[in-house]
């Protein structure tokens, strides 16, 4: 398309809405106050504007304002998070559930507390990537103290079920921890009546910028602090503010929260006639990996489409496909060029796993570009095959 290069891989980072972008802009160099300066105008400026952002993000999760944390993304507030709990809970209990399927950013800080004496069970996932509630419900002892599970899967788009997890963990007195990073924006989320008691998410996933997020942590709920030395963030997320960043995740929210019904409806028409593009062309060439969308879309993300090609593998297409941007796996490992564990977790052989493409489509991506980029990968995967 005349020399453009189309996104899509919005899963590894969106980018910023220029409505995100112009509330920010006077963050840098007008009001470049600090937040925690209460003595004068460039503070309170500063404060006020912080104060807005967490409103917006309480707003789009349905929570209490000072239910909201910022932080420096959804890594952090999954480390908070995580750590936060397993440390204040010791007493109590050291046996923490996760899933095989999470995020790095929570499985290496489970592998890492099990260093240090914490009982962790990772549940196994079907070819689908559900766990099962019957496996979580038996997995809880009087020794749990956290469930983390992700709300919905940033390979293969696969949405947990939040609501039953949420009741199980409530009925049962154990902490509900969700990474809500790749949901943010692309599903509606109330963390009350999903009884989770922690969200992880971070901005540049929904059209805000990098470096900035926040961690969601319900009422009453008590965990140890991270990272000390100022008191900021109720005392528990010391540091200066990313003013700036704050700026730009509330304005993201507001818009998410106007705009997700709407986006989410044609997020999947673009997915689904990009996919049976694909299908119609190339056959049984292509394999759907994770959740069967066309029958099951409350399933799976709006945006999300992951499919092997059989016989093809994704790097050599990749490479020769530089006018597209999508991607193999998850950004945080693509570079380590071994099959993806979440591919391997849901039962994937190496070849297929290898043979794997993760379409991200956006807010900006269009239903020309969309019908560009499906052409090209009918065209290479036929050229490669042949």
């Amino acid at each position: 398309m005349d020399g453009k290069v189309i996104y899509l891989d919005n899963h590894a980072t969106t980018p910023m809405d220029e409505r995100v972008f112009g509330e920010m802009t006077p963050y840098f160099m007008e009001h470049f106050g600090n937040a925690s300066s209460r003595q004068h105008a460039f503070g309170w400026k500063a404060e006020a504007a912080v104060e807005l952002a967490r409103k917006r993000v309480a707003q789009l999760l349905k929570a209490g304002e000072k239910e909201i944390v910022f932080t420096s993304g959804a890594t952090e507030s999954n480390n908070l998070a995580i750590k936060g709990i397993a440390e204040q809970l010791l007493k109590k209990g050291n046996h923490i559930i996760t899933c095989e399927t999470e995020h790095k950013a929570v499985l290496d800080v489970c592998k890492n507390l099990a260093r240090f004496g914490f009982d962790v069970t990772v549940l196994k996932t079907d070819s689908g990537g559900e766990i099962s509630l019957d496996e979580l419900l038996g997995a809880i002892t009087e020794k749990t103290i956290l469930v983390s599970l992700m709300a919905a899967n940033n390979e293969i788009g696969t949405i947990h079920p939040l609501k039953e997890i949420g009741e199980i963990c409530r009925e049962k007195g154990v902490i509900f921890h969700t990474d809500a990073t790749q949901a943010i924006g692309r599903l509606p989320i109330d963390v009350s009546a999903l009884k989770i008691d922690l969200l992880s998410l971070t901005g540049h996933k929904f059209y805000g910028p990098k470096g900035c997020g926040a961690l969601y942590i319900r009422e009453g709920v008590v965990l140890k602090s991270q990272q000390e030395g100022g008191g900021q963030e109720g005392g528990f997320r010391a540091g200066t503010l990313n003013v700036p960043g704050i700026v730009g995740v509330g304005k993201a929210a507001e818009i998410a929260q106007k705009e997700i019904e709407h986006e989410g409806n044609f997020l999947k028409e673009l997915r689904d006639s990009f996919f049976k593009k694909l299908q119609s062309e190339l056959g049984e060439v292509v394999e759907i990996n994770g959740m069967y969308f066309l029958k099951t879309p409350q399933k799976r993300l709006p945006n999300n489409l992951n499919v092997s090609f059989k016989n093809v593998r994704a790097a050599t297409l990749m490479m020769n496909m530089k006018d597209i941007a999508v991607s193999a796996g998850s950004a945080c490992s693509s570079g380590q060029g071994a099959p993806s564990h979440v591919l391997k977790a849901i039962g994937l052989t190496n070849e297929r796993a290898l043979s794997a493409i993760r379409f991200g489509f956006g807010r900006f991506s269009t239903r020309e570009e969309s019908e560009f980029a499906a052409g090209r990968f009918v065209e290479e995967v036929r050229k490669l095959r042949g």
